[in-house]
């Protein structure tokens, strides 16, 4: 009863300082991320020198050693251990009547001390993460800094956060990354107070994790190709245990995903007598999602699930345990006589409906080991599942209802604001990344709704997603490992960062206290911190302030959204480059297509240029634009034009060729659809493009859509003089 009027207290007490702080000058000081709950920021500073004396408890001897660790690499500094804790300079406890709150800590910086009370081991940390914070960027370095000055100013932080779920998932099944880059990794969320990482472990294309029993899971499993091609890699058990006490000292839980009954052909290839078929495979060395599921019709399915499952809560001391769960297409099933045997056996209604048997036998088995199942949201749509879950909302955040009506959690992970393998934007120039759905800018990563937490509601939080499927698999970004490249991580990061710090603050702040241009401005000081980590990140452009007509012409007002960077810019169209006119004023130039501008943080690591995208509106009756076309590129009497991400779903859809120049015609033909290079569809035609003809249809019916894989169409298209246009498309509503 004391510690639920403490925390009532806690809470009120946060609502009145609240009321008291003053933002304006909290803005003006610090720019800590995520944003803390209560900051009163007091006159003078302190400065950190290297006589200073540290103080603990005992229970946070790992954290205390890792503030040592960190300030000694950058200052120098050797701080010895005080004899009492009123000699030290600095002093860490923990104190669960003053701080209530999980997670939740203090931060008091006066001008001759530094003290953090936390409400248990990971508040200490999370207090830490804040007192870096307020230390110049140069504090993150691996290297002594010898020019920096080590001062804070004095202030008083009250924090703790809204949500108990701030999530990673890290898919390390379709590449994998090595356990160093794991722990860099943990390091980069733990610095944003994030507190849990799911681990992507399985999937068609990789086996990652070691199981004793089942050694051909990673001796088969864990490879894709052959000779100088082969590819993958798997983490020991011994590897995990590292891991997982890595990430313990900064708060971090490893929740495993051992997905099925789907994504699992790596298995499958390992131990075919897992799937419907028997059918032996290979580990896929290109994205797909394979149709063979594990057989829920044998017995010895059961068993492996048992013995992986058994060997992996052993490792793994997380409440949670993720099945995944998702994509699963139900034909192997529906085929397959001993499946169909467990349907009538069971009284299900339909094939799917198997998936939630599963999922109850799987469930049942974790609550015997104290071990609540995650999966994927379709874990809680196929069939009954009668043991409460916790259900990833990757789809439509509205399904959070079904969650709740079904008496089962969600976390709140959806592609349209988290999924961090997308682009920031359209940019020519960007890096190749996942297209079936539109860019995710750090804006609307930031805007995700994500309501408040309350222990008796079903959001325990947020968790962003970064999946290795697009962009990894091929030629495109291996490294050469003569070189020792690490060309992919790098890529991870750069599409991770910087909006991690987005999600992070999703999960950690409340509502009301958010928002965008308080965000963005304290980014800007970020990304300094982002590189004394070593850490890759996607350099935002320059921020347009004005956009002005003048006779005529257009003058262009910038802002730097870097702190500390310079903006670099041309007014040709050109691309701009080192050295490139620095902006120091408002630019004027006859045409928005003449001006090219972007942030230069040092010369080998800039932003893209600002883009300003053509003008379709005149065509919008045709839908969204496809691709250009140029009699010149139509030499060879085939035109193939990319269409992944532009046709989504499954349904009808009209593609449009319009001609916008020239005096010639352009002969059209049959149009032919590929998924990688399996002809879909053909749809025949012999048409004419010219200008008594402006525009000519082809109406294609999609069935076999798949998230993540590359689609392409290919047209006959013979060119008779100058002739030039776009390609548009559009879903046909039914």
């Amino acid at each position: 009863l004391n510690l639920f009027i403490m925390k009532n207290l806690f809470k009120a007490a946060l609502c009145l300082l609240l009321s008291v702080s003053a933002p304006g000058i909290e803005a003006q000081t610090v720019s800590i991320i995520p944003k803390p709950a209560q900051i009163i920021v007091k006159e003078g500073t302190l400065t950190l020198t290297p006589d200073m004396q540290i103080a603990y408890d005992a229970a946070c001897k790992e954290q205390a050693e890792y503030l040592l660790q960190t300030v000694r690499r950058s200052t120098g500094f050797r701080w010895k251990e005080a004899g009492k804790k009123s000699r030290a300079g600095i002093v860490l406890e923990i104190d669960t009547l003053r701080v209530p709150s999980a997670e939740g800590y203090t931060l008091d910086i006066s001008n001759k001390r530094i003290a953090i009370c936390g409400h248990d081991k990971s508040g200490v940390f999370y207090g830490i993460q804040t007192l870096l914070q307020l230390l110049p960027p140069e504090i993150y370095s691996a290297s002594l800094q010898s020019d920096a000055k080590w001062s804070v100013p004095c202030i008083s932080v009250v924090d703790a956060p809204d949500h108990p779920w701030r999530g990673m998932m890290l898919d390390v099944a379709r590449y994998f990354y090595d356990k160093d880059f794991v722990k860099k990794y943990i390091d980069m969320m733990a610095m944003y107070k994030m507190n849990k990482l799911q681990l992507h472990l399985i999937d068609d294309s990789g086996w990652r994790l070691e199981i004793k029993k089942y050694p051909r899971l990673t001796e088969v499993g864990a490879w894709a190709g052959k000779n100088e091609k082969r590819l993958g890699g798997f983490y020991t058990q011994e590897e995990i245990k590292e891991m997982i006490a890595y990430a313990a000292v900064r708060g971090v839980e490893i929740i495993p995903e051992i997905e099925f009954p789907a994504h699992m052909l790596s298995a499958v290839a390992a131990y075919p007598w897992l799937c419907c078929t028997g059918k032996q495979h290979e580990v896929p060395n290109q994205h797909f999602i394979s149709r063979d599921l594990l057989c829920v019709g044998k017995e010895s399915s059961y068993q492996f699930l048992a013995d992986v499952l058994e060997e992996t809560v052993a490792l793994f001391p997380s409440k949670y345990i993720n099945i995944g769960g998702d994509e699963a297409v139900y034909d192997r099933w529906q085929e397959c006589p001993k499946c169909q045997a467990v349907v009538r056996r069971e009284g299900l209604e339909k094939t799917s409906d198997l998936q939630g048997y599963l999922t109850n036998v799987v469930a049942n088995m974790m609550k015997e080991k104290g071990k609540t199942i995650v999966g994927w949201e379709e874990i809680i749509q196929r069939g009954a599942v009668s043991q409460p879950v916790v259900a990833a909302i990757w789809h439509n955040v509205a399904d959070t209802i079904q969650a709740a009506r079904l008496g089962h959690k969600a976390i709140l992970s959806p592609a349209t604001h988290v999924y961090l393998d997308f682009p920031e934007g359209r940019t020519p120039g960007e890096v190749k990344a996942a297209t079936w759905m539109p860019p995710i800018s750090l804006e609307k990563c930031y805007s995700m709704p994500t309501g408040e937490y309350a222990a008796t509601g079903t959001v325990l939080g947020v968790q962003g997603c970064f999946w290795s499927d697009q962009f990894i698999h091929g030629t495109m970004l291996q490294e050469i490992a003569p070189l020792n490249e690490n060309r992919s991580e790098n890529y991870a990061e750069y599409l991770t960062f910087p909006r991690l710090l987005a999600v992070a603050e999703l999960g950690w702040t409340r509502t009301d206290r958010r928002n965008w241009l308080d965000f963005r401005n304290r980014i800007s000081t970020h990304f300094a911190r982002l590189d004394h980590k070593g850490c890759t990140y996607r350099v935002p452009e320059p921020r347009i302030v004005a956009e002005e007509e003048i006779d005529g012409k257009v003058r262009f007002t910038l802002a730097p959204s870097v702190q500390g960077a310079t903006i670099r810019y041309t007014t040709d169209g050109t691309y701009p480059h080192a050295h490139s006119a620095v902006y120091a004023a408002p630019v004027t130039v006859d045409s928005k297509s003449d001006f090219r501008a972007i942030t230069e943080v040092t010369p080998r690591h800039a932003s893209l240029p600002l883009y300003f995208a053509p003008d379709y509106s005149a065509y919008a009756r045709y839908g969204a634009f496809l691709a250009e076309w140029k009699s010149q590129q139509l030499a060879s009497g085939t035109l193939r034009i990319e269409s992944t991400g532009a046709m989504v779903g499954n349904g009808t859809f009209d593609i449009t060729f319009v001609r916008t120049r020239g005096s010639g015609r352009l002969n059209l033909g049959k149009l032919v659809q590929f998924k990688r290079d399996e002809q879909l569809a053909e749809v025949p035609m012999q048409a004419v493009l010219d200008a008594n003809t402006p525009a000519v249809t082809y109406r294609l019916t999609q069935t076999a859509f798949e998230a993540g894989v590359p689609f392409y169409f290919e047209v006959e298209a013979a060119p008779e003089g100058d002739i030039a246009g776009y390609v548009f498309v559009k879903k046909v509503e039914e």
